[in-house]
């Protein structure tokens, strides 16, 4: 009998961190244990953004959606006992990639080893950032900058580390369409090659293009997304062939690792979900020509809350089947030559060609940031208005909506919750930290930091300096802040009504009354309190908010609690909408309300829309909150008649107010 020749399998990963860095040491000696192959970790929203975790803008975000690292302590612990020249480490984490990365290469030299040998990558691709997840610090140009110093130290020092992910991830989930996401990403790509050209001698630079990955996300649409993956594969080979003159085809390689989609998980009927992963998986591992080289799939459970261990083994196990049960790894590309496959293979790089003509029009990635971002505010628009109207269908949302309740949603424990005292510890822990160091030795590393950040020297080698001196996060990102600036990324979000105004002329009436009894137009005010980036919910309520006739006010992410009300006072609005989906909506909605009654603005109904269980929900309800959205909450306009009503003057005193 002749023996069948099995390929490699993908690595296994899950994305996880939450609460300490010593639960989340923990967490990955569990999964490890279970057979995964592959650290994916995440980082608390501080930790994302260059804050220390007693920062004020930190507070309730501390270890809600990662874990906080806030010095080389952390990270120490973080990794205690797990031997870091035998993993593969993702790191999602992009503006404070450098520091993250040179806590990585200290601990590792702690443990003695090579860092020669170091294997992973960070994710390390701001301009997703300003496009769709929103941990940015610095403009464009110096972001790039850092980018590519990461990308020159790592060839000469840590050869075989990925220093960079293109992620097209956050702009699936942003809404864009698969020729958007092929052709943002790779203008993406091209600009951090263009950058590291003058970084790197002409004779490394093929080996450096080798070295730069993607991190691609898999939606439900099987064939679409299959055929896109194959589509990736082929631009990548041709602008690598003839825009850089790679001439050995395997620094050619498409080499991506992914996360199915987040985006396409539902509240309603979650056991749902568990298809839905299964499906998505097919996409980025069935075809051989365009497999992804790891792969990370979300819980079931992820749009109630934060997975249990279970719930990531269960995605785990999902993959562990179809590698070592199936025969999917004995067989060439089983895709090859389908005419329908290459029909739509062709489409896909026709548009996206397309795009990336009209990005390359523009000056590059970096000058088009604003056209990116408003072409996936309009996208997602559309996404959202085909659900809406039954146009996409998506089972238990919009169809199909009757079934029996989930026992595995049920319990005390159905998902995970952080305790509240997990800040105050993470602070104490920190506080003893600072109380431990040398102060000349830490201030000769920032002046060292400093310098490197002015002068253009790589911006490295000083970050590890100041790791192991024992500067914190928010020391480092201090430095970043003060030499390059911050940025404020575009909202894509136009003052101006789209010509989108099909089936709101009902809404748009009652706008207009209630304006008329206001004695001005309706004003809506959108914020984002917190650290949480993820704007694409908020950007779409004001959208509609300005489609259906009000005067919206919105000026992006990351605003404090005292800001958001400082904004509602100078704009005299009637309304104001916050989201949050970083799990801190508890604490940051106290604040609000609190600071809303001290500027005597009490009367100003509030409407919160995010991931929140309904035991959170009825907390707000009793501070005062008039109205709670979650994800099943996916009609648009009847949140825009919630907020109408709640600005009528005939009805704010009446029941509606107290919902």
């Amino acid at each position: 009998m002749t023996e069948v020749s099995k390929d490699r399998p993908w690595l296994f990963r899950t994305y996880a961190g939450h609460s300490t860095a010593e639960a989340s040491n923990a967490l990955y000696h569990s999964n490890l244990s279970k057979g995964q192959t592959g650290l994916s970790v995440a980082f608390d929203l501080p930790t994302q953004t260059g804050y220390d975790s007693d920062h004020v803008l930190a507070h309730g975000e501390v270890g809600k959606v990662g874990v906080p690292i806030c010095h080389l302590g952390d990270m120490r612990t973080l990794f205690a006992d797990i031997p870091l020249d035998k993993m593969n480490t993702s790191m999602t984490i992009n503006a404070t990639a450098p520091w993250l990365l040179s806590l990585y290469i200290a601990v590792a030299e702690e443990q003695g080893l090579d860092t020669t040998a170091l294997q992973g990558t960070v994710q390390n691709d701001i301009i997703k950032e300003y496009l769709s997840r929103g941990t940015y610090i610095c403009p464009p140009k110096p972001s790039l900058r850092m980018i590519t110093d990461i990308a020159a130290y790592t060839r000469e020092y840590l050869p075989k580390w990925n220093p960079m992910n293109v992620c097209s991830y956050h702009l699936q989930e942003a809404g864009a369409t698969p020729e958007q996401e092929l052709a943002f990403a790779l203008a993406t790509a091209t600009a951090v090659l263009d950058d590291l050209q003058g970084k790197v001698p002409e004779e490394h630079f093929s080996e450096m293009v080798g070295r730069i990955s993607f991190f691609v996300n898999a939606g439900i649409r099987f064939v679409t997304e299959m055929c896109k993956m194959r589509a990736f594969v082929d631009l990548w080979d041709q602008i690598c062939r003839d825009r850089y003159g790679v001439v050995d085809p395997k620094m050619r390689r498409f080499r991506y690792g992914v996360q199915v989609n987040s985006l396409g998980l539902t509240e309603q009927q979650p056991e749902n979900n568990v298809y839905r992963i299964l499906i998505e998986m097919l996409a980025v591992t069935l075809s051989k020509k365009a497999r992804a080289r790891a792969v990370q799939l979300p819980a079931w459970n992820e749009a109630l809350g934060l997975p249990r261990p279970w719930d990531q083994q269960w995605s785990l196990r999902m993959q562990q089947i179809m590698a070592f049960e199936t025969d999917i790894l004995e067989y060439e590309d089983l895709f090859d030559g389908n005419p329908a496959v290459e029909r739509k293979v062709a489409s896909l790089k026709e548009g996206a060609l397309a795009e990336l003509a009209l990005i390359d029009g523009m000056g590059g990635a970096v000058e088009a940031i604003g056209y990116m971002k408003s072409r996936l505010v309009e996208s997602n628009a559309s996404r959202i208005g085909q659900i809406e109207s039954g146009e996409m269908t998506v089972v238990g949302v919009n169809t199909y909506q009757t079934g029996e309740p989930s026992p595995l949603t049920t319990g005390e424990d159905a998902v995970m919750n952080v305790d509240p005292a997990t800040e105050a510890e993470q602070i104490s822990r920190l506080n003893i930290w600072r109380a431990s160091r040398n102060p000349a030795a830490i201030q000769q590393a920032l002046d060292q930091l400093r310098k490197a950040a002015v002068d253009g020297s790589n911006i490295m080698p000083p970050s590890i300096a100041a790791a192991k001196a024992g500067v914190t996060t928010g020391e480092w990102a201090d430095v970043v802040r003060q030499v390059f600036g911050q940025y404020r990324g575009p909202t894509g979000v136009s003052t101006s009504p789209s010509n989108s105004t099909e089936g709101l002329d009902e809404i748009r009436e009652s706008v207009a009354t209630v304006s008329k009894k206001l004695g001005r137009k309706l004003k809506f005010l959108m914020g984002k309190p917190g650290l949480d980036g993820h704007s694409n919910g908020a950007e779409q309520i004001a959208t509609r908010a300005r489609d259906c006739g009000m005067e919206i006010s919105y000026e992006g992410i990351r605003l404090t609690p005292k800001e958001i009300v400082e904004a509602a006072q100078d704009g005299q609005v009637h309304v104001i909408g916050l989201s949050v989906l970083s799990g801190s909506h508890i604490s940051l909605m106290q604040d609000v309300m609190t600071k809303l009654e001290q500027a005597n603005l009490g009367h100003i109904p509030v409407v919160v829309g995010g991931i929140i269980p309904e035991d959170d929900a009825d907390q707000l309800r009793e501070m005062g909150i008039s109205r709670v959205y979650t994800p099943k909450d996916f009609e648009l306009n009847q949140i825009m008649s919630d907020i109408v009503s709640l600005a009528d003057p005939d009805h704010q005193a009446g029941p509606i107010a107290a919902q």
